[in-house]
């Protein structure tokens, strides 16, 4: 299988657990820790077990855990989608200095512990569900605790002019695990000056 329908499958998958989430979402702050720890689970086994892993057999044979921040239901937010007037493509940068193309679609805007936030929403080229969209961001933790290229999360608009965004989801792309993935690059827009204290941190970081 070509990397690209690798991560064409993997995005399909994603997108498909983000909606089985969504649909299920309720206010018991038990069954949310359960959900997003059986999100976490299913990262985890993929990585360590399919086919389709970026991991080696070394890797895979060598992988004990994950490492996640805890999590915070306060970076489970609700965001504005605000359409951007001239929908262009963007083409997004690759780690390889190849490029990936991508429709602006909107500007989300929302508080995220008392700071105002704007990022923009991006939508694959070759997407057929237009309710699914691609968010890649960087934040204070990127380089650090967490990857230094920046981190995805998939979502899918279950309002009219809003989405669900919960961070506690968020996932390294695949060139966080072996060098030999080209992964999109976040856009300027989404280099976040606050500190994303949820999510995935860097694989390279030393496990408990």
């Amino acid at each position: 299988m070509s990397t690209k329908n690798i991560l064409l499958t993997v995005v399909a998958l994603v997108v498909m657990a983000a909606v089985a989430y969504t649909l299920t979402s309720s206010d018991d702050p038990d069954a949310y820790l359960e959900r997003v720890e059986s999100e976490r689970d299913k990262q985890f086994k993929f990585l360590k077990y399919n086919e389709d892993s970026p991991l080696s057999k070394e890797q895979k044979a060598a992988l004990g855990n994950l490492s996640f921040y805890e999590i915070d239901p306060a970076f489970k937010i609700r965001a504005k989608m605000v359409a951007v007037e001239d929908r262009k493509v963007m083409e997004l940068p690759m780690t390889d200095g190849s490029i990936e193309k991508y429709i602006k679609h909107s500007y989300l805007e929302f508080d995220l512990k008392g700071s105002p936030q704007k990022l923009l929403l991006l939508q694959s080229f070759n997407e057929v569900d237009k309710r699914n969209f691609f968010l890649a961001f960087a934040d204070a933790t990127s380089g650090g605790d967490t990857y230094g290229g920046g981190r995805y999360l998939n979502l899918r608009q279950d309002g009219k002019n809003s989405i669900s965004i919960d961070f506690n989801l968020a996932y390294n792309p695949y060139c966080a695990y072996n060098p030999d993935f080209a992964c999109p690059l976040p856009p300027k827009e989404n280099l976040m000056e606050i500190a994303i204290e949820a999510g995935e941190k860097d694989y390279s970081v030393k496990k408990d």
